[in-house]
């Protein structure tokens, strides 16, 4: 009878213990997670104010009306729609598009 308390008393033990090593774990690799993610957080809070410090002062009027007077000096055009780029793999093919002609007018120029 002394040898069954000893007994269960000894299995119940361990098995606090190893159940409290095992939470203890989860707790610390959930507090890992959570340190990651708030200096995530702290990343893009810091973009997002600079985003917002430069769109205010891009967008005060005071400095729309200096960037406004400033390109009255010069004449421009709109860009015609062919030249804007929905994608960078648009720029590249074109800008290989372009080397090779360029090669192939070098050729050219060599056979003469």
């Amino acid at each position: 009878m002394f040898k069954l308390k000893i007994c269960i008393s000894i299995i119940i033990f361990s098995l606090l213990i190893i159940f409290t090593s095992i939470v203890k774990n989860q707790a610390r690799s959930l507090e890992k997670k959570i340190y990651n993610l708030e200096k995530i957080v702290q990343i893009k809070e810091k973009d997002f104010y600079e985003s917002q410090l430069d769109f205010a002062y891009i967008t005060s009027p005071s400095n729309i009306d200096q960037k406004v007077s400033r390109l009255d000096l010069e004449e421009y055009y709109p860009m015609e729609y062919s030249k804007i780029f929905l994608d960078i793999s648009n720029l590249i093919n074109l800008e290989q598009k372009i080397v090779t002609q360029d090669k192939h007018n070098e050729k050219k120029i060599q056979k003469k």
